[in-house]
């Protein structure tokens, strides 16, 4: 990584991919302390949210690191395509299969968090997301229930989301390792889409404080969101405890 050649015209859009990887680790640690405290039981699930919130040290912290960490993760996950398809990165095959591959478990494993509070979006979107697979043709329905465990969505659903939700993050660690791989071997893109073999200077120290200055940046937005504004990217009915009798007004996307 040190002596790794880069380009030497690559500017602060080709930084969000050591952010992602900055946000990917600080969710994956605090994840991991939370699922200490967490219990996945339709019964006490919303509950145990509230007990790590308000009883556990620092607890208020993590929670609110984790939630807004998944969002902050995704929008940068999204600048990163973003640029990789503005700057035509995507003709390094296995680089960007990779990468689409890390998206794909990404969007999974942030579908299955986002059920875990059991709160009414929650259940709700989880009713939603899932009856998407009955449109399989034959065996639409029974794939449903498989993924239910159930006729409805029940105590069996949220025990395995909860198992796929905290096993997904390391097979993304390893193919966020295999995209790095994939990477240094044909090297970074640039934006005037030269010869790749041409004008390199070395990573570090040039990049590295490119790095840790995007690094400064997106912590300190970061920051500020997490202390002042923590709920502002969350769904109000997310506050109510999950009532399969009583259908949220106002299902939509966040």
């Amino acid at each position: 990584m040190i002596n790794l050649p880069t380009p030497v015209n690559i500017f602060y859009w080709w930084n969000f991919g050591s952010i992602l990887g900055l946000y990917l680790f600080v969710q994956v640690l605090r994840g991991l302390f939370l699922s200490i405290h967490y219990c996945p039981n339709v019964s006490i699930a919303f509950d145990r949210i509230i007990h790590i919130v308000q009883n556990v040290s620092n607890g208020w912290i993590m929670h609110n690191v984790h939630i807004n960490g998944a969002s902050f993760f995704f929008i940068c996950l999204y600048h990163h395509i973003g640029r990789n398809i503005y700057y035509n990165s995507f003709v390094l095959g296995h680089t960007w299969v990779s990468g689409v591959s890390i998206l794909l478990l990404s969007i999974t494993t942030a579908f299955l968090g986002y059920v875990l509070p059991w709160g009414q979006i929650s259940f709700w979107g989880a009713t939603v997301i899932t009856n998407l697979v009955s449109t399989v043709p034959y065996v639409g329905s029974t794939l449903v229930m498989w993924i239910w465990g159930g006729f409805s969505i029940n105590n069996s659903t949220i025990n395995r989301f909860f198992s796929f939700h905290f096993v997904l993050p390391f097979i993304i660690l390893f193919f966020v390792f295999v995209h790095l791989f994939f990477l240094h071997l044909s090297g970074s893109s640039n934006p005037l889409g030269t010869n790749r073999d041409l004008y390199k200077i070395p990573f570090h120290p040039f990049f590295t404080i490119k790095d840790l200055f995007g690094f400064v940046v997106v912590l300190f937005v970061f920051y500020i969101v997490v202390m002042e504004y923590p709920y502002v990217l969350r769904d109000p009915d997310n506050f109510i405890p999950a009532n399969p009798l009583v259908t949220p007004t106002h299902i939509q996307p966040e």
